[in-house]
């Protein structure tokens, strides 16, 4: 019965509100739009004009300023050109923080000259920055062109504007390079160049993610016009928008509202209610089914390594033993379950954090392949007695990483392969290293995963049709803790199945160097 009347929800109720909303919603606002069309073009248009002025405004005073430095540098002379510019340099270039002269015709790019009017300690590391990671984006011409081009980039979360020219020394490419104060240009000469805006309209400037870096917030309630600048701050943008236009998209904002909003506030209420109970109902069900096999599936997984252990441990007790041999046996079966046992426990220990959204992870430098090799030695064992071959290759990859975490891993992937591969002889374990990290690779000669388990084998719960029907036993949370500490990490993890001989699966937790929330301890 709640199947039917979910499915008569969706196809009869859903639907019929959906079109009523959009219904009334099409009919109110098509008068509105046939009056007001006209109207928008001509506030556009003359915000569009503002705009236009306004960003070649900022472009052609600083090209003025790149042709002053160009006056005064002769690369015949490179020992005056402090003499030629720094007199008048906080007159006719205050935003210039340094010039620079690159020999392109050296192997190394050696800087020929460097000037400032105020040296600051940052000079090499902008020399570097330069030569390392700028100077490959520039447009270099050979032979060279003495063209005035800029460079807009942003570099380690801050932004830099570099004007460029090429010239000749002789038969030596030389490249003069102008560096740009942006923090001047935002805190000082946009506030000159744009103050008389604030009367008829608002105007800000926002980077290539739409943060506001000059000016206030606008309100996208009537027409605005988002320029970039042409030559120089091309990676920013003028947002310009009229004051009279917001004013009158007010008043038809308020219209519209009259209008629409009786009825389309209780359309939309009722569809998203609507909605949202229907699939809060299927996902609390599917939870609760599937929560209830978890509990059932650990609470076996407990059970099973716990009676061997008890058994074992009772009859070392009892003195029953044969002779040393069979002793040693013993206790390494219960070594081995306790092992088990204490996967499973920090495996539903880390699993509860996770889904209580704590981070539970340490990073630090190691080693991947010490980190597989503990996981491999500490199922190596039990690997034996089922007569699987598990082996362990790859190289040293020093690397930053939260040890127990990916050894967790480790061992849940190889714990899965002895579980679930069924007729594997051999689980191969690798570590290889990447140009940005390096990957954990566990790949077995099962029988595959279906295709239909593949999209969600990684779920929270979720276990393969095939392990259900054979009864195998698991938690269902391995693969989803596996997930959520490679992610964690920074890394994905990748599935890789064969279903067709040669049969076998195999995951891949990629690492890479650093992971995104690790910062270096200081020194």
């Amino acid at each position: 019965m709640r199947r039917l009347r979910d499915a008569w929800l969706y196809l009869t109720v859903v639907p019929a509100v959906s079109l009523a909303v959009l219904l009334l919603a099409g009919f109110a606002l098509r008068a509105n739009v046939q009056v007001e069309r006209s109207r928008q073009q001509s506030v556009f248009d003359a915000t569009w004009s503002v705009a236009s002025e306004r960003v070649d405004r900022l472009d052609k005073m600083i090209i003025a300023q790149d042709n002053a430095v160009a006056a005064s540098v002769d690369v015949t002379q490179l020992a005056a050109l402090a003499a030629r510019w720094l007199p008048t340099a906080s007159r006719e270039t205050p935003t210039v923080r340094a010039v620079m002269v690159v020999d392109l015709g050296h192997a190394s790019s050696e800087v020929r000259a460097y000037v400032a009017p105020t040296p600051g300690p940052d000079e090499e590391s902008f020399r570097r920055l330069v030569i390392q990671k700028l100077l490959p984006l520039m447009q270099l011409h050979s032979p060279p062109e003495e063209q005035l081009r800029h460079l807009h980039r942003t570099v380690s979360g801050r932004s830099y504007l570099l004007s460029y020219w090429q010239r000749m020394d002789g038969d030596r490419p030389l490249l003069v390079v102008v560096w740009h104060d942006i923090s001047r240009l935002v805190h000082e000469v946009m506030p000159q160049l744009y103050r008389e805006l604030d009367k008829n309209s608002r105007m800000n400037v926002i980077d290539a993610r739409g943060r506001v870096l000059f000016g206030p917030a606008i309100r996208a309630s009537g027409p605005l016009v988002s320029l970039p600048f042409p030559t120089t701050l091309y990676d920013w943008r003028l947002q310009v928008a009229l004051t009279s236009a917001e004013g009158l998209e007010e008043k038809a904002r308020r219209q519209r509202l009259v209008t629409l909003g009786m009825v389309g506030l209780a359309a939309v209420v009722v569809l998203a209610a609507t909605i949202a109970l229907v699939r809060a109902a299927r996902e609390e069900r599917r939870l609760a089914a599937l929560k209830g096999d978890f509990v059932a599936n650990v609470s076996h997984e407990l059970k099973t390594p716990l009676a061997s252990v008890r058994m074992f441990g009772e009859m070392l007790l009892t003195g029953r033993v044969a002779n040393d041999d069979k002793r040693r046996e013993y206790l390494k079966i219960i070594v081995g379950e306790s092992e088990r046992l204490t996967s499973l426990i920090d495996n539903v220990l880390d699993f509860a954090k996770v889904e209580r959204g704590k981070d539970a992870y340490d990073f630090g430098e190691g080693d991947l392949l010490e980190v597989a090799r503990r996981a491999v030695d500490n199922l190596r064992y039990r690997a034996e007695r089922q007569g699987v071959i598990l082996g362990l290759e790859g190289t040293h990859g020093p690397c930053v990483l939260d040890e127990r975490a990916i050894e967790l891993a480790a061992m849940n992937l190889i714990d899965n392969a002895l579980k679930y591969a069924r007729g594997t002889k051999v689980i191969r374990v690798a570590v290889e290293p990447l140009a940005d990290g390096a990957k954990l690779v566990v790949s077995d000669e099962g029988p595959g995963i279906d295709e239909d388990d593949r999209a969600r084998i990684f779920d929270r719960f979720v276990r393969g049709r095939e392990a259900q029907a054979q009864r195998t036993r698991g938690s269902g949370i391995g693969l989803a803790l596996v997930k959520h500490i490679a992610e964690s990490h920074g890394g994905p993890v990748r599935l890789t199945t064969r279903t067709t001989p040669p049969t076998g699966s195999t995951f891949e937790v990629r690492l890479p160097a650093r992971p995104p929330r690790w910062r270096p301890p200081r020194a």
